[in-house]
């Protein structure tokens, strides 16, 4: 399947998904509704909510009792939690832009995008407990509370290019990964799973969250900057050590590495980004980067071998695929 059959498939539980995000947006305050629907409409694939509702449907096949609507609601709440990292990311990275349009802290203010970051976070909590399940509570307050642990460790590890690829692979981890690993932890939570099939959904959650975000740094050399929705070099100007420089690096000539040493340390790549491009192609930085996503989705793709052969089971699979070879 490709990513529009897909969506066709998860189709009826996204309306409900977007419905909920879109009443749960509501406030008394007119700029958290106007900044809040600014950057959900600018939500992308919503890759993550629809692994939930993929996952809980697929984990649901050959039960005869109707799903209740808890896998949407949790769906939701994933997608805010998302959303405000999102808008809290833009202002510490000083964006402006992202998925090809202006950020939120670009168009109202970084003031307004870190107050409506805020808003989104409370509101998911808000969700959580009134699904009444400590449970999900549990592990929907820890991916959250490591997700920002994720995002301080970047911030260490920006311009330091001392980082090692285990440091950098923890990030990765933290601040994408383990929001994607309790998208589908959680599908098996609440379709009531024992604890093999949940932590078989939990890695394959982990597992694709790893590929998608070794693709996104790739893409950040190698994407046109009209269909990645941002600029080319973004993390090379922030002085980010990413995996393509990280192995760059290790396998560069000494005026190679000196020159992404600077690069990464004053944050000033920009300049001789068309050298570093050539440097991680003829290391094979940008070859290794990929052979490691496909690694990670070929062992998502794996983690779901417990699951009954169905439709969403393949959507699932082929996810994991479009994740590691995505171009956009």
């Amino acid at each position: 399947m490709d990513i529009k059959a897909i969506q066709n498939l998860a189709k009826d539980d996204m309306t409900k998904v977007n419905d909920l995000i879109y009443s749960q947006l509501q406030s008394d305050v007119a700029l958290i509704n106007q900044l809040g629907v600014y950057i959900v409409n600018a939500g992308g694939k919503r890759m993550r909510p629809m692994l939930t509702v993929l996952a809980a449907q697929a984990l649901h096949q050959g039960n005869t009792n109707k799903l209740n609507d808890e896998h949407c609601t949790i769906a939701a709440i994933i997608e805010f939690i998302h959303t405000a990292t999102l808008l809290h990311d833009d202002v510490v990275d000083e964006s402006n832009m992202r998925r090809g349009r202006e950020t939120a802290n670009a168009l109202f203010g970084n003031s307004a995008s870190v107050l409506v970051g805020d808003f989104l976070y409370t509101r998911s909590f808000q969700m959580m407990t009134k699904l009444g399940d400590m449970r999900i509570m549990d592990i929907l307050s820890d991916s959250t509370n490591i997700v920002a642990e994720g995002e301080v460790l970047q911030l260490m590890n920006c311009n330091d290019p001392d980082t090692t690829e285990e440091s950098y692979m923890q990030v990765i981890y933290c601040k994408t990964a383990k929001l994607f690993e309790a998208a589908t932890r959680l599908a098996a939570v609440v379709t009531k799973q024992d604890s093999k099939i949940e932590q078989a959904m939990a890695d394959y959650g982990k597992y694709l969250g790893t590929a998608f975000q070794l693709v996104d740094d790739i893409m950040d050399y190698t994407a046109d900057a009209k269909e990645m929705g941002k600029n080319v070099g973004d993390d090379l100007a922030e002085g980010k050590p990413t995996l393509p420089l990280l192995y760059t690096m290790a396998h560069g000539s000494d005026a190679q590495k000196q020159l992404i040493r600077g690069a990464i340390k004053h944050g000033n790549g920009m300049e001789n980004l068309d050298k570093i491009l050539s440097a991680m192609r003829q290391t094979g930085a940008l070859v290794y980067a990929q052979k490691k996503a496909e690694i990670e989705a070929d062992k998502a793709i794996n983690a779901l071998s417990v699951l009954a052969e169905s439709d969403f089971k393949q959507a699932l699979i082929d996810l994991a695929h479009i994740a590691a070879n995505r171009s956009a």
